[in-house]
């Protein structure tokens, strides 16, 4: 796909200007200076700030008038693009000051007719020029002769203005105008005014223009009759341009393509397209989309000498076209065989979708359609060339995020590429980093829409989670978190699940800085709240499981979070939960383990020490839910608060020591082999138990702990106890050579035996391993 834009590329390390470019970017503060004398020194050549502005477009940032002033005297600029921006008349004029060669604005509703005065004023150097969709800087009327008005800073508006100074866009050496989606509503002599004064203009793109009085028959063409490139798609009244469309004999690229199907029927259509192209000897590349200018195929030439599926391109046998557009043609054209054209943009069949794609870029309401078709090729054929397909997919909803259509077509397409393993074995991190920056874009524009939720949740189901979403984790967390407390209602059901489920695969496996991050935006009070509804409803279903095992992941060694849970009533909602759901096993599991990481913050546990509270502990004990899960996080929650001593026992009743008593009788009954349901990625808080001699049953529970699970995961764990000192703790504690780590409990030193054991013999499967590998 040589000459067009891609996503692909190699997985090399960023270069230092790009990762230096996107600091500064990031952290604008950088340029801001002091004095006037600091500003005269600093001064960056042009291509470092080319760089900085297309680094700030990549990244999102908006260019409005705050940034566009950082860098009015710190470089210059020769080419500026301007895309879904608040800049207004000011921030244009700071840019426009730098002698810019080529402007490219789209979508910048801030806009008015003095941009336009500001272009004149600025535009000696002005080469190429694109005014894009909602952008509406030009007049839209001419007065009719006979008053003129002496200032152009009344109103802006007045269209004799532009009569009595003989141009609408003064730019003496423009060779490219782009102007979309023009409305004239009146002023016959409008697009004359528009075009004589540009004499060196060789492309011409008119996309969409209407003119209320009608566009005659397009005689203003000749004042630029040096054009080699003319684009008149969805023009009204193209049929009529025929006899000027001939003269212009210097074009090798014409577009008279239409999305309106009443626009695209020609009365002689086979007529039209023959004398056209005898016309222009230098054609090249013709656009007829969505027209009925190839016939009805009927009347195809098809003889012993000439064979053509277009009767009006026969000339053209012997002298293919480089290009021909025929995607929606009447008649289903793209399909025909013996046409002269060596690429071609059609709907009959996978390879034109994608050459439409490619060509139809800037044209969303085509675009709708392509990405449709695409998406038909994914669901019910085998795409031949997914990277060319991804590159359509995310070159489309990257350029027009705000199109609600393009990004849901585009993300349900987007769910079939990511899923293809042949895909995944050619993408590397920088395409998967574009994947998934471009559709939270989308997401997180369109979050609203329960369709386009449902088709990101389904995609990113089919990464790595949390791992391929490192980069971009803030603003995942924000969309999933909107997901969830959103999309709530019976037929959202679906997307609110995936929501959740992505959201606790999010918090698992990472570390506190972005646990903290997830309660910082809200996950705490979000889950209890779903929970609360939950409990109303009298649901416990597996969105109110997730939302426990989420806030158990969130806590995991996160005091700020676990406080979140206590100030938002976590344990009135625990209580019931286990009286309105006491058969649900992994509910309670996911309810208990987070109360294990709320009871290991020392400035928490007093207020679990109610009566209420340590009465449900000590029953839940005695519990076979899930194994021995819940008892075991139960005895661990009660583990911590009896380690604080007997003097912060703060309740008559349930009495220490018959807790305690409770406690070890449940620790001796549990299998030393049992597998566990539980992810630990640390061990300080079961090692510092194990040091609490004057509680045993506080070193009961942690050292069985730590047997437990190198005896059962030992390539896991055993690694942990040695790097956290828990080995060193164990070999103290057997050799009875520390007053500070002592136990009173024979079975403690029993089972710490176990841990000595598991490590040792795991420290001499690692030497074994070392001495195969030489």
């Amino acid at each position: 796909m040589s000459g067009t834009k891609t996503i692909w590329e190699c997985n090399s390390p960023d270069s230092l200007l790009d990762l230096s470019a996107r600091f500064c970017i990031t952290h604008l503060d950088t340029f801001l200076t002091s004095s006037k004398a600091e500003v005269d020194t600093l001064h960056l050549p042009t291509e470092i700030g080319e760089k900085l502005f297309q680094m700030a477009q990549e990244e999102g940032v908006d260019l409005d008038d705050k940034f566009i002033h950082i860098f009015r005297h710190l470089t210059r600029i020769c080419r500026a693009s301007l895309r879904e921006s608040s800049i207004t008349d000011r921030g244009i004029k700071y840019l426009l000051r730098h002698g810019l060669r080529e402007l490219d604005i789209h979508n910048c509703a801030g806009l008015t007719v003095q941009t336009l005065h500001n272009i004149n004023r600025y535009s000696d150097n002005l080469q190429n020029l694109c005014v894009g969709n909602s952008v509406q800087i030009l007049p839209d009327y001419l007065q009719p002769e006979g008053t003129f008005s002496d200032s152009e800073s009344e109103d802006g508006r007045d269209g004799n203005i532009y009569e009595k100074q003989g141009f609408i866009i003064k730019a003496p050496k423009l060779k490219r105008l782009c102007v979309r989606d023009l409305f004239v509503n009146r002023g016959p002599m409008f697009f004359d005014l528009l075009l004589k004064p540009l004499t060196d203009l060789n492309h011409l793109d008119l996309s969409g223009a209407f003119h209320n009085q009608g566009m005659g028959s397009f005689g203003w063409l000749l004042n630029v009759s040096q054009l080699v490139s003319l684009t008149l798609h969805n023009v009204q009244d193209v049929e009529d341009s025929l006899k000027t469309l001939c003269q212009l004999k210097n074009l090798h690229h014409v577009d008279i393509s239409q999305c309106n199907e009443s626009r695209g029927h020609f009365k002689q259509p086979t007529q039209f397209m023959e004398t056209l192209v005898r016309s222009l000897p230098k054609l090249r590349s013709l656009d007829i989309s969505g027209t009925n200018l190839a016939g009805t195929g009927g009347e195809r030439t098809n003889t012993e000498s000439v064979q053509c599926g277009i009767a009006g391109l026969a000339s053209r046998v012997d002298n293919p076209l480089e290009f021909l557009g025929l995607y929606k043609t009447h008649n289903e054209a793209s399909g025909r065989q013996h046409i002269p054209a060596r690429s071609i943009s059609g709907d009959s069949c996978e390879a034109q979708i994608l050459v439409a794609g490619q060509r139809y870029l800037d044209r969303p309401t085509v675009l709708e359609n392509i990405l449709n078709d695409l998406f038909h090729v994914f669901r019910y054929e085998t795409c031949q060339n997914l990277k060319q397909a991804l590159d359509i997919l995310l070159l489309a909803m990257e350029r027009h995020n705000h199109e609600k259509h393009i990004q849901i077509s585009g993300s349900a397409s987007l769910y079939y590429v990511v899923k293809s393993e042949s895909l995944k074995r050619d993408w590397n991190v920088k395409v998967k980093r574009k994947i998934l920056g471009t559709l939270l874009n989308g997401m997180l524009t369109h979050r609203e829409d329960p369709t386009m939720m449902r088709n990101g949740c389904l995609t990113l189901c089919q990464f790595q989670i949390p791992a391929d979403v490192l980069f971009d984790y803030k603003r995942l967390v924000k969309i999933l978190l909107h997901i969830v407390s959103e999309h709530t209602s019976e037929e959202n059901n679906f997307i609110q699940r995936a929501g959740i489920f992505l959201l606790n695969s999010l918090a698992c496996q990472v570390d506190g800085q972005q646990k903290m991050l997830v309660g910082s935006l809200g996950a705490m009070e979000k889950m209890l709240l779903i929970i609360t509804d939950k409990l109303q409803q009298g649901v416990c279903d597996d969105v109110m499981e997730t939302a426990w095992s989420t806030m158990w992941n969130v806590t995991d060694e996160t005091p700020v979070n676990c406080e979140r849970f206590l100030n938002g009533g976590g344990m009135y909602l625990f209580l019931k939960c286990k009286d309105r759901f006491p058969d649900k096993a992994d509910l309670l599991r996911n309810m208990m383990g987070l109360l294990g990481n709320v009871a290991e913050v020392p400035s928490l546990r007093h207020k679990l020490m109610t009566k209420e509270f340590v009465e449900e502990f000590a029953f839940l004990l005695d519990s076979c839910s899930d194994g021995i899960e819940v008892s075991y996080n139960a005895a661990g929650v009660l583990a911590h608060m009896a380690s604080d001593g007997p003097q912060a026992w703060a309740v008559d009743q349930p009495d220490r020591d018959h807790v305690l008593f409770r406690m070890a009788r449940a620790i001796n009954r549990w299998d030393l082999r049992s597998g566990r349901n539980i992810n630990y990625r640390s061990f300080s808080p079961i090692i510092r138990l194990a040091g609490v001699s004057h509680t045993p049953e506080c070193q009961l529970w942690a050292i069985w702990a730590l047997a437990n699970l190198t005896t059962v995961t030992p390539e896991k764990y055993c690694k942990l106890v040695v790097q956290e000192g828990g080995l060193s703790l164990v070999e103290e504690m057997l050799n009875e050579n520390s007053d500070q780590v002592k136990t009173s409990l024979h079975q403690v030193k029993e089972w710490a035996g176990i841990v000595r054991s598991n490590v040792l013999k795991w420290e001499e499967q690692g030497d074994l391993n070392l001495e195969f590998d030489g």
